[in-house]
This record gives structure tokens, sequence and C-alpha cells, in this order.
């Protein structure tokens, strides 16, 4: 069986080809459109889903129809659209044009739990989503298992037992978002500068207004207000800044993530922990996981976008075979590790684009920009050509074996290698380029595998004796990352950046 999911209406939008139990392809829509965050599904996107042959299914992430009731009983417009079938065949021709594939969806906390169970190595685990809203949930807890033996190539059957939800407004998301737009950041979209934002400030000055404006129970949680309207008319003291703002809400966040964290810990249904939805990005938040739980996978694309897979792994309804992100377009031809070399011993800041495009938000190396982490001037000069804020965070990608040796590492390890761990590095003077104004560093490792980037840090080792590079996604502030090698050029033109392929 192939089948095709679409998330899409209202914001990351994204297509993912499932066959059996392979992903085959997994495409975000802003890459092929160029327009961040876009909510529909470009023809060029389709286009592409095409070449992977003939389907039996589509499946749409979330209940059109329950979003809409919920719109209705709400009054509230907090976006989307009810999807009908002639709309469906209206916004995505090249995908309906398979007049008898069957149609159906997926509940979109399902979605989510699904992508992170089902792409997981845990044969069972208790499943924590936390987004914005699916439908009218804002938190659902899951255990989820799979059952029958892997017989004569068939696939253990997946499946979900909702323990705990919320429900809209109570939002831990849409509380995030809104601390967002009060930053002056775009909500739904730069919550991740807010979180970096948030190590400038004194969450003090600001934390208890925002508690007391906002927040009734920060363990159930529960809000005073319906937080898609904001919290713009929430009055602080003279002297708060948003940097104080941000760290508040970034404080207040924490506490209701790990209170709805140690909920499902006492459910008490599996010590391994999937955890989904937009708010598993906070990677600030992540490193306290493993003070609950023993095992964590967070799939490397948590969002709506990551969804797509997910309603396609749930309608498959058994384990799938996800062995890696890089799902989408693909950049032929060997990894360039020499030329890579070269210009970061040149010029110590290089673009990459090679092999297949990673599926998530974040750059695993395939669409990067990398640079020497050691120089003092790095960190200015990659925000420069990103057109980025002075106080964002790079991260840095380090071999496995030594990434104890220049990070305090936190109990929080993830069995995803994908997802990036704040630790406290152990020696920032050496460093300067990927070191936060607290202290601390997004680390992202790398196992021992075959893949390009494992390949060029080790060369790197081999010629400096450092282990590590910055990395950082192959865009600019505002734009997607670069998807093919037209825009590989493009960048490479317009930004001065040499981008090897």
């Amino acid at each position: 069986m192939t089948i095709r999911e679409v998330s899409a209406g209202f914001h990351d939008a994204a297509l993912t080809v499932l066959h059996n139990h392979n992903v085959l392809f997994a495409g975000h829509a802003e890459r092929y459109s160029k327009i961040k965050n876009d909510s529909t599904i470009p023809v060029s996107l389709q286009q592409k889903a095409k070449e992977y042959g003939p389907f039996d299914k589509i499946v749409y992430y979330e209940k059109p129809h329950l979003r809409q009731l919920r719109k209705i009983k709400s009054g509230e417009n907090w976006g989307g659209s009810w999807r009908t079938r002639t709309e469906l065949e209206q916004t995505i021709p090249y995908i309906m044009e398979n007049t008898k594939a069957e149609i159906t969806s997926v509940g979109h906390h399902l979605s989510h739990a699904a992508a992170g169970f089902q792409t997981s190595p845990f044969d069972d685990a208790t499943v924590v989503v936390i987004d914005a809203i699916g439908e009218s949930d804002t938190v659902s807890i899951y255990h989820a298992y799979y059952n029958g033996a892997c017989l004569a190539g068939e696939h253990a059957k997946a499946n979900y037992k909702l323990l705990y939800k919320k429900s809209y407004p109570h939002s831990i998301g849409m509380f995030y978002s809104a601390v967002t737009k009060r930053c002056g950041l775009r909500p739904m979209d730069e919550e991740y500068i807010t979180m970096g934002m948030a190590a400038y400030g004194d969450a003090n000055k600001a934390y208890n207004t925002l508690k007391r404006a906002t927040v009734r129970f920060t363990d159930i949680p529960l809000f005073k207000e319906n937080l898609h309207l904001g919290i713009d008319d929430v009055e602080f003291a003279p002297d708060v800044t948003v940097e104080d703002i941000a760290a508040a809400g970034q404080q207040l966040c924490e506490e209701m993530v790990m209170g709805v964290m140690r909920r499902a810990k006492a459910l008490g249904t599996s010590k391994n922990l999937v955890y989904m939805g937009g708010v598993a990005l906070n990677c600030v938040i992540n490193r306290r996981l493993g003070e609950l739980f023993n095992k964590i996978w967070i799939m490397p694309n948590p969002g709506d976008a990551g969804s797509s897979l997910g309603a396609a792994a749930y309608a498959y309804g058994r384990d799938i075979n996800f062995t890696t992100p890089y799902l989408g377009s693909n950049i032929a031809g060997e990894y360039p590790v020499d030329e890579l070399l070269k210009e970061l011993e040149t010029n110590q800041i290089v673009g990459v684009a090679n092999g297949r495009a990673e599926f998530g938000p974040r750059a695993l190396g395939n669409r990067s920009l990398l640079a020497d982490p050691r120089g003092a001037d790095i960190k200015d000069r990659v925000n420069e050509i990103k057109r980025r804020q002075k106080f964002r965070p790079f991260a840095p990608v380090i071999l496995e074996e030594h990434v104890h040796d220049y990070f305090a590492m936190p109990l929080y390890q993830p069995t995803s290698r994908y997802m990036q761990v704040v630790a406290r590095c152990t020696k920032p003077d050496l460093f300067p380029a990927i070191i936060h104004v607290d202290g601390t560093s997004r680390v992202q490792t790398v196992p021992d595998n075959d893949s390009g980037i494992r390949r060029l840090l080790s060369a790197w080792y081999r010629k400096t004796g450092c282990p590590m590079l910055l990395n950082t996604s192959l865009n600019i502030r505002g734009e997607p990352m670069v998807d093919d090698r037209s825009d590989a050029n493009r960048f490479e033109k317009e930004y001065g950046v040499t981008v090897c392929s």
C-alpha cells in the first residue's frame, strides 16, 4: 500500500509518501514554494510526490470538522479551514487526480503521537503531545505499544490508548506564542528566538506579573483567558524589558511542561518517553526530561510538518522503517569533504548542499552553514550572513565520542541523535562561536556512521584536533532552508558564501 499524507491549511504544510513500512519521501511545502511557513501544498511539491508512483490512500493530519466545530462554539478565528474532498481537489490537483484513492483523516494529536512512536526504537512508550492546538486538544498523553509478533514479513500493530488530555483554551503552546508576540516577534514562527532571548533577561522581574495575568495553575495547566488574543494588555513594571518577559515566559513554560511530564510519569505505563508537538522543539526545557524518564525519543520533526508522516504511519497502523531524517529533495554527488575542509581552512565559513534534504526545521549537515567554532568573530560573521539578531545562539555539531570532553551533558540523553541537547560547555574559551550568554550550547552529536557530516567532522578532527563545527541552517532569516541546487547557487551569489555540493 502506498499512502500520501498531507498536513496543510494552517502553517508548516508538508507531504509524505509512505509505501508499506518504508518512508519514500517527506518534504516541507515552504522549500518548494519559497514562502516561509507556507500553509499550502505548492504544485512543485505535488509534482515531486508523483515521482513515487500511484497511491492507494490520502490521509489528512487532523479532523477538519472538529476544528470547525470548535471555532463555531468558541467564536474565535484561530485559523485553518474545513477541508472537503472538493477543496482538496482544487488545492492539490496532482495528488487528487487519482480519484479512486481512499481519502481519510486522523486526529491532530494522534498524528503527532504516531509520528513519534512509530519512528521510535521503542516497543512501548508514554507518548506526550504538547502544542498550540489540534482541533481542540492542547495536551495529550497516550500509552502506545505494539502487539502481534513479526511473522513472515509482517509488522507489529501500533496501538494508542488515550490516558489524559487538556483542551482549548488551556494551551501551553498558545501561551508561549503570546509571549513571543509580546516580545515583538512573530507568533507561530519565531518562538525559537524567544527561547534564545530568554537567557538575556531576569525572569524574576516579570514572572509574578505574567503568571497572575495568565495562569491559574502550572501543574495542570490552566489559563485565565483565551491566549490567542495575546497578552499585549498585561502591564509590567516600567523597568521590565522584553528580555525579562521572554525569561519569565520560558520559566513558566518549563514549569508547565514539567507538570505535564510528572503527570505522564505518574500514570506509570512506560519508562520510555516519546515527546511530540511544537513545544517539543524547546530544547532548553528538554534538558530536564531525563529527571523523569529513562529513554527519550523526540522525532526530528515534532511539529505540524512532521504530522504528515504521522498521519500516514497511523493509517498504515504498523511499525515503519525510519532510519534517517534525510527524506527530501536530493542533490546528487559525493559529500564534498575535501572542498569543505579547504574552505573552512581558508575562510572559516562554508555552506553545504548535498544529498537528501533534512525533514525537520534543523540543519543536520546536508543543508548546513558550517563554521570553525574557535574564531572570536565567527558568531558575528555568521549572524551577519544570516541577517539574524546578534543575541541568537548557534549550535555545535560534534563527534559523539568526544562530547563529554567538552560538555557537561544533562541527564537528558536522547535516543535520537538528531535533536539538540542544551548543555554547559566546560571549555568555553576555546569555542566562543557556539557559547550562549548563559554558558550553554545547543549540542548535536553525530554517531559513528557513514553520513557525510560524520566523515567531514572526522577529517576536520584529524586535521585540527577540534571535534566540532558550528552548524546552522543554510538560509537567512525569514527564508526557508535551501532545497535544491538552484537555491544553493542563489545563496552563494547573493550572500557571498561558497556552497559546496
